[in-house]
């Protein structure tokens, strides 16, 4: 298309939309602001005539009227774990819906990063903040907090009682790890550790132990291996494995993505999964439907907890925030699969081979 030809086509305004619909402009109005305003009947008829009218709101001029950027900001540690990847999905999916679009701040460990989404919040580009980070960044200077922004805390719990949390069950679900190893008959254990200081690493690890509690084991029934929640801790965690004297022979990864580094090294050390040592993930990540065998693991909601989180934010800045919103904890789903069974004493004993 020329230039000149460009500049030549008509603008489609807000009017023609109303004479085409057969209503007036501020019935227009009011169903591309909040499509409960009208009648369903009515919205269906205003939503052709825009389509049939190629009409495009103006999106400037609507959010210079209400202060509105309809952006929303997505903070997360790191974008390269397919954790969040899921995740924000499932926010997009949601924001969408109401109009939302969003901004992903990846921090990746960089400082110069963090400061640049702390200015965006400070200067109000965006109209809330969903945190997937288990704090609020910032340091004593300049605070994400000090926008006065509505905040929404995922996947790790922040302890301020102005955030609400949407979370997973974590603890819960790494006592029932250990559960479900111990019924297999192993009782001594692996633990592949997340980043020490982790929000999500401390509540895992605690379930962990109180699932070694209710089976009567104690200290001398595990072994720790510090990680993050990457596959070369899966790997570095199998190294030491494969060193010791006195095996564990059950081991419970924080993350798929760690339980997957240490399959694949035992696998090619000779060490048969799960006969010689079993392997419990955690998170459901698309990957573990691809391990031989595939990888037992407790899987999260991933696109559910996207979508509960936006749609609590979204209520916090319409002011319809109730108390039950405040904290909410989605169960997650042991999928049990080849990378777990019997330990060996508990097979001899049955005569298995």
């Amino acid at each position: 298309m020329s230039r000149k030809r460009w500049r030549s086509v008509k603008e489609i305004r807000i009017a023609d939309v109303a004479r085409l619909a057969g209503v007036s402009t501020a019935t227009v109005s009011r169903v591309l602001a909040n499509r409960g305003a009208v009648t369903a009947k009515t919205y269906e008829v205003v939503m052709e005539a825009v389509h049939r009218s190629g009409y495009t709101p103006n999106s400037v001029a609507r959010n210079l009227r209400t202060r509105r950027t309809m952006t929303v900001l997505v903070v997360v540690p790191n974008l390269a774990n397919p954790v969040f990847a899921q995740i924000l999905r499932g926010i997009d999916d949601e924001l969408t819906q109401s109009g939302y679009g969003l901004v992903i701040g990846n921090l990746d460990n960089c400082l110069e990063r963090e400061a640049r989404y702390v200015d965006l919040a400070l200067s109000r580009q965006v109209d809330g903040i969903l945190l997937m980070t288990g704090r609020v960044p910032g340091d004593d200077k300049r605070h994400m907090g000090d926008a006065g922004l509505p905040m929404v805390a995922m996947c790790a719990t922040i302890g301020d009682s102005r955030i609400p949390n949407v979370v997973v069950q974590d603890r819960e679900a790494s006592r029932a790890a250990v559960q479900h190893l111990v019924e297999l008959g192993h009782r001594r254990l692996g633990y592949v550790a997340g980043p020490i200081g982790n929000v999500i690493e401390a509540e895992r690890f605690a379930g962990f132990l109180e699932g070694l509690e209710d089976a009567g084991l104690g200290k001398q029934n595990f072994v720790r291996w510090e990680g993050r929640f990457v596959f070369s801790a899966g790997v570095a965690a199998a190294e030491s494995f494969l060193r010791a004297k006195n095996r564990p022979t059950g081991i419970f990864a924080s993350c798929d993505e760690s339980a997957i580094g240490f399959l694949k090294t035992v696998q090619a050390a000779g060490l048969r999964v799960p006969d010689d040592v079993s392997i419990v993930g955690f998170d459901g990540i698309e990957f573990a439907d691809y391990t031989e065998p595939t990888l037992t693991t407790f899987q999260q909601p991933l696109h559910l907890l996207g979508q509960r989180g936006s749609a609590v934010l979204l209520k916090l800045m319409r002011g319809e925030m109730t108390s039950a919103d405040w904290s909410t904890r989605l169960p997650l789903t042991l999928l049990a699969r080849g990378t777990t069974g019997k330990a060996p004493h508990a097979r001899r004993r049955s005569g298995v081979a």
